[in-house]
């Protein structure tokens, strides 16, 4: 095996099997490096920082792990890490011999078939592929007696709001061996930057309230920090922002490079004028106890859930309970004011399940539906894992299809190992939502604020029409509808530029309305690249929902690769590929669009970690007896542009200042009737 003259192995042999979901329940959470296979050893995190920038829902997650070879002898590591529900990977990144190794994203087939080009030689080729919708795994051998491993991840998320609350969950709480090491032996570090359009009201953390500092440096900026030396990683961390928007409207930040089409992001944020609905509903809760929902608490958690949504309800409102794994089993056999002793018959009764069998949801349903009245709102929440079987996945969606008239159906995942795509599909053919609970929520709060979303009308039959610049590719299609609380977001393309009007139609309780305005389209905005990645993801997402539901997907792989390839995503038809050096890509053809891209991204990112700390120095110079003269001038602020390295790691330059809109917001009359 060939060594460097500083007597360090460069030689690494890494397999791997990647998705973009959460992991199964024997893996390993938090990145961690695990000695496996025939060699055996012990390793440890040395160092692990974690820096998030949240930029109007779109959440930059940026990991970078150290880990530390205890041993005398060179080791194989097996390497996991639990991206979040609905995530989709971005970069990964290590260092062999002091350099960053940066990959590109190719069809499986190709990229496993170079892949094992190189492992016959023992070079240092990368490979991650997508097993399932939640599994993410690398291989990496070998690494050398007391040797050190940084690696790199990046990932791209939207995130859930529920009741005006923005939640962002660092997931570290996976079930892991007895044995698994889980604290940093060193540095645990974490930072999030977050901008919103809508006003920030308040941010913190429910899940380490004692640990993490909250600096707000006005409505639209804030950040949150955590530091530890040996911390621990085996809770997850939560984040929470709550939002404020008066009245209904949109928001709108954009993309667009010199010469390209651009890309856009419209939110549609339900506001206070959506006044609250006074009338008694009727609940039926149906609860997974199968065998896959001992694991991680999930049982626990959904139990506790359940509960404190009960507490809640008004003493007109009525509800039944029932249990399910392969069979459903009612409480009541029929629904049951909210008053007198059913909360405590309620809770007897989920004190006395317990998690085993298999998972068939279908029966559960059928039997929820038997509870609808036509002359009451039915609301049917099903709290899972949602891993059941796969004949019965099938057969789920046309049950949805059969649902009574005045039902909806809502679906809240539980835990980290959850099987996020089968639940929101399950809500939105439902005329529902999704929630997802973490062991770091407080679950009274996530109930009421769950509550709270159903008591307010719901806009439906959604319309959005933009005339002025020609749009196109605009996911999804056909808008949801809109609950008060949890926004909908629009990416799109569009050709031209100047001003568009927009108009927004629907209806709320049946009555019609219609409302518009003019906003902006640039023909250049270098500030929030985020969302070309994000417009694809949802584009790759949509394609596999809508082939699934047609039972077959091969009219849509190709699209899908070519998605995959161009913008970086890892799917289940494409794979990273990490190759030694620029001269290996360019012997096999391989375009270097993930290192571009990253080069733009980190270039938007630097400039916008400018202009953030130009806004904390504006703000602190409020404070102190010299405030005017310490503020920073507004050509500051201005003249913070995104600097282009042509490549990861390599010097960067300015690039030309350009108009850029950082977004508009417009109010829309949507909850004073019609118009």
């Amino acid at each position: 095996m060939k060594k460097t003259g500083h007597n360090r192995i460069h030689t690494r042999l890494l397999a791997g099997v990647a998705g973009l979901l959460t992991l199964t329940a024997t893996s390993h959470g938090a990145g961690l490096l695990i000695a496996d296979g025939g060699f055996g050893g012990q390793l440890q995190i040395i160092e692990h920082e974690v820096r998030v920038s949240i930029n109007n829902g779109v959440a930059v997650t940026k990991v970078v792990q150290v880990f530390q070879n205890q041993e005398d002898r060179q080791v194989e590591a097996l390497y996991t890490f639990p991206v979040p529900r609905g995530a989709s990977v971005a970069n990964f990144s290590m260092w062999i011999n002091g350099k960053e190794m940066v990959g590109e994203v190719l069809e499986k087939e190709k990229a496993r078939e170079i892949y094992n080009s190189y492992k016959q030689v023992r070079r240092d080729p990368g490979l991650l592929e997508q097993v399932d919708f939640r599994t993410f795994e690398m291989r990496i051998f070998p690494i050398g007696p007391k040797a050190e491993q940084r690696v790199e991840i990046t990932y791209y998320q939207e995130l859930e709001s529920d009741h005006d609350t923005l939640r962002y969950v660092y997931p570290l709480a996976t079930a892991t061996q007895p044995t698994t090491d889980t604290r940093v032996h060193g540095r645990l570090s974490f930072q999030a930057d977050v901008r919103s359009l809508v006003a920030m009201e308040a941010m913190g953390s429910p899940s380490h309230p004692a640990d993490a500092v909250v600096a707000m440096h006005g409505p639209d900026y804030g950040q949150l920090s955590l530091e530890q030396r040996d911390g621990d990683l085996n809770r997850d961390l939560v984040l929470t922002c709550k939002l404020r928007r008066a009245k209904t409207g949109l928001d709108l930040i954009t993309s667009r490079e010199k010469g390209e089409d651009g890309y856009f992001q419209m939110t549609l944020t339900a506001g206070e004028d959506l006044a609250a609905l006074d009338e008694s509903m009727d609940y039926v809760f149906v609860l997974d106890i199968s065998g896959s929902m001992a694991n991680d608490g999930k049982l626990g958690v959904s139990r506790e859930s359940i509960l404190a949504f009960v507490d809640g309800l008004a003493a007109e409102d009525r509800f039944e309970l029932i249990s399910f794994n392969v069979q459903p089993n009612p409480l009541f056999g029929s629904l049951r004011p909210a008053v007198g002793n059913a909360g405590t018959e309620a809770r007897r009764f989920l004190d006395n399940q317990s998690a085993r069998g298999g998972t068939v949801l279908r029966p559960a349903l059928l039997t929820a539906y038997k509870y609808a009245n036509p002359d009451r709102v039915l609301n049917v929440v099903v709290l899972s894992d949602g891993l059941t079987e796969q004949r019965d996945r099938a057969e789920l969606l046309q049950v949805i299809g059969q649902r009574p008239s005045g039902c909806r159906v809502f679906c809240i995942g539980v835990g980290n190992d959850v099987n996020r795509p089968l639940l929101e599909q399950i809500a939105d053919d439902a005329g529902g939502l999704a929630a997802f609970l973490s062991h770091g929520d407080n679950y009274e709060q996530a109930a009421k604020a769950f509550r709270r979303k159903l008591m307010r009308p719901v806009a439906a039959n959604l319309a959005i029409k933009i005339e002025g610049v020609d749009t196109y590719d605009l996911e999804p299609a056909v808008l949801p509808n809109l609950f008060h609380g949890m926004p909908i977001r629009v990416y799109g393309r569009y050709r031209g530029e100047g001003k568009a009007q927009v108009s927004l139609t629907g209806d709320v309780r049946g009555k019609a309305f219609g409302s518009e305005d003019t906003m902006t389209f640039p023909a250049r905005d270098d500030a929030n690249p985020e969302i070309e990645r994000m417009w694809a993801w949802k584009r790759i997402d949509q394609l596999q929902k809508k082939a699934d539901r047609s039972g077959s997907r091969d009219s849509v792989i190709g699209e899908i690769v070519e998605l995959g390839e161009t913008y970086s995503i890892v799917t289940e038809y494409t794979s990273f590929l990490v190759l030694e050096n620029d001269s290996e890509y360019q012997r096999w053809k391989i375009d270097r669009k993930n290192a571009r891209r990253i080069g733009r991204d980190r270039a938007a990112q630097q400039a916008r970690e400018e202009k953030l700390r130009l806004l904390r120095e504006l703000a602190l110079a409020g404070l102190g007896p010299d405030a005017a003269k310490a503020a920073p001038q507004p050509q500051q602020l201005a003249a913070a542009q995104p600097t282009r390295p042509s490549q990861p790691g390599q010097p960067s330059v300015q690039a030309p200042t350009q108009p850029r809109n950082q977004g508009r917001s417009i109010d829309l009359n949507i909850g004073t009737g019609p118009v």
